[in-house]
């Protein structure tokens, strides 16, 4: 009777033992059932209760409310989810700097265009049909300066084309000079070969081929990084998930639901080792990309102090004009060493007489310059409002990629201390935070990684940063050592001729637009007699 009733209370005994420890939720799996159908699944691939999970392949085995084809699409899910906050800040950071790169390149682009306006319109009201009649001169030296901002030195020899403006100006002024001389081809190209020896139109030219220079060098490099941002961002941000990752991201995120406890957020450091490993590649790029973006800020300073391109473009009517003043004003010497160089011409037959003569010069003087007469700024806003802005936003991108998974794992999609999943189950995340970038990966405990097999499309992109980095730091100091993005970079970084500028020549060319804000006439061709 004894041995029976022993019996019966360790019987009873084991029957509340087991009791107590199955898992309530695993009796029922209504709210499984009802998550995995807001994921848009078909409710009735979920068991109403706990089954034998011996088929899963990730998630911890025994009485389960998963099973293998739930595991499977939950997979699918889990790598959806990991690259959807990606995703979603990789496309914010490619629309920021789509938008920089739209409102430089149009104030550039409007620039020019005011520029070219504003000196017709002068040239037109002072010079009138004489203008008119050579306006194609300086109409062709707008559409190479624009070129040369499309396309570099690619198109464009910068300074090949400044020494064939000043060239034609010179033919084209001593002609108008010297009306009472007959001047052959040949002869003019003799004018033209002194053209460097006679400095007919003063300092300005050298001037003026330093700071267009600079200033176009400097801007069509920003531009171009400007422009290459979104293009990286977005070649990176679509790199795919590996198998160990997702299966990682499965295991942290969907895990939880297998054994009935939807609402349980992973544990952050669990998170951050998950996250590491998912993108070790793209913080590789972290390094290139830091270097780019201060080439670009140092290159910032640049366009807003000394290689300012509006403080270049929206005056440059008033230096061409000083140059023809000065040619003006030199015209007789200038035309006595010609005479002596190249040997004096035979007199003009058509003209006669010295009325004729001045019928056929031209005269004309320039107006006083106001700052309030010129154009409306370019597309609406100026060169310092855009630097100050686009600074912030290039600050603001620095570490964009080796802070991701701090980003993606934040305390809204994270847990903290015990109340959190860590792999396995409910409860405290033992494993230390490994670093970020691929060879750390070897430490990883929740993702394998492969490290010695980096992802060729970052590579690419590395590359393509560290070649657009040179180009910037050239830039800074006004070379051009770049076509377009893309192509191979020329073998030698070579300097362009007269690209550095002293403090001096920058500080008489601020006296200079000083002075001119006096009411100072500025003369044009004089008769000569």
């Amino acid at each position: 009777m004894k041995a029976l009733l022993l019996l019966c209370v360790v019987c009873t005994l084991a029957v509340l033992s087991a009791s107590g420890s199955a898992e309530p939720k695993l009796n029922n799996c209504n709210e499984v059932r009802a998550a995995f159908s807001s994921k848009g699944f078909n409710v009735n691939d979920v068991p109403n209760k706990g089954t034998n999970g011996a088929s899963l392949k990730v998630c911890p085995q025994g009485f389960s409310c998963c099973t293998a084809e739930m595991e499977e699409k939950l997979s699918q899910q889990s790598q959806t989810e990991i690259k959807a906050p990606v995703s979603k800040l990789s496309t914010g950071l490619q629309s920021t700097f789509t938008q920089r790169h739209d409102h430089f390149d149009k104030f550039f682009r409007e620039l020019l265009k005011n520029s070219e306006s504003s000196l017709h319109s002068m040239f037109v009201r002072t010079y009138g049909v004489m203008y008119i009649d050579n306006a194609q001169l300086f109409k062709d030296f707008f559409a190479s300066l624009t070129q040369y901002y499309l396309s570099g030195s690619s198109a464009v020899n910068m300074d090949s084309m400044l020494s064939d403006f000043w060239a034609d100006l010179l033919e084209r002024m001593f002609r108008l000079v010297n009306v009472q001389y007959e001047f052959s081809d040949a002869y003019m190209e003799c004018v033209s070969r002194h053209t460097e020896q006679l400095q007919p139109f003063g300092d300005v030219p050298r001037k003026l081929r330093i700071q267009l220079t600079r200033a176009f060098v400097a801007a069509r490099t920003f531009v171009r990084g400007l422009a290459l941002i979104p293009d990286v961002v977005n070649k990176v941000s679509t790199v795919s998930a590996s198998p160990s990752c997702v299966r990682a991201a499965m295991k942290m995120l969907y895990c939880p639901y297998c054994s009935g406890q939807v609402a349980l957020k992973p544990c952050q450091n669990y998170c951050l080792n998950v996250m590491r490993g998912c993108l070790a590649n793209q913080a590789d790029l972290d390094s290139e990309w830091n270097n780019f973006l201060d080439a670009m800020l140092a290159l910032v300073e640049r366009l807003e102090g000394p290689f300012n391109f509006e403080s270049v473009m929206d005056p440059i009517d008033v230096k061409i004009s000083e140059a023809i003043m000065n040619m003006q004003e030199n015209s007789l010497q200038v035309s006595q060493k010609v005479f002596q160089g190249c040997g004096m011409p035979k007199p003009n037959s058509a003209i006669r007489s010295k009325r004729s003569t001045r019928e056929n010069s031209f005269t004309g003087r320039f107006r006083p310059y106001s700052p309030e007469a010129r154009p409306t700024t370019a597309a609406g806003t100026s060169l310092d409002r855009l630097t100050a802005e686009v600074k912030k936003k290039l600050k603001h991108a620095k570490r964009f990629w080796s802070t991701l998974p701090d980003t993606v794992c934040g305390v809204e999609r994270t847990a903290p201390g015990d109340e959190c999943w860590n792999g396995t189950a409910k409860s405290r995340y033992q494993s230390d935070v490994i670093g970020n970038g691929l060879a750390n990966q070897v430490y990883n405990p929740d993702v394998q990684v492969d490290i010695t097999k980096p992802d060729i499309v970052i590579r690419r992109q590395i590359a393509v940063l560290k070649e657009m980095t040179s180009r910037l730091r050239a830039a800074h100091f006004g070379n051009d050592i770049s076509v377009d993005i893309g192509e191979d970079p020329q073998p030698a970084s070579r300097p362009l001729s007269l690209l550095g500028i002293t403090s001096g020549l920058w500080s008489a060319f601020l006296h200079y637009l000083d002075k001119r804000k006096e009411n100072y006439m500025f003369r044009f061709f004089t008769c000569i007699a």
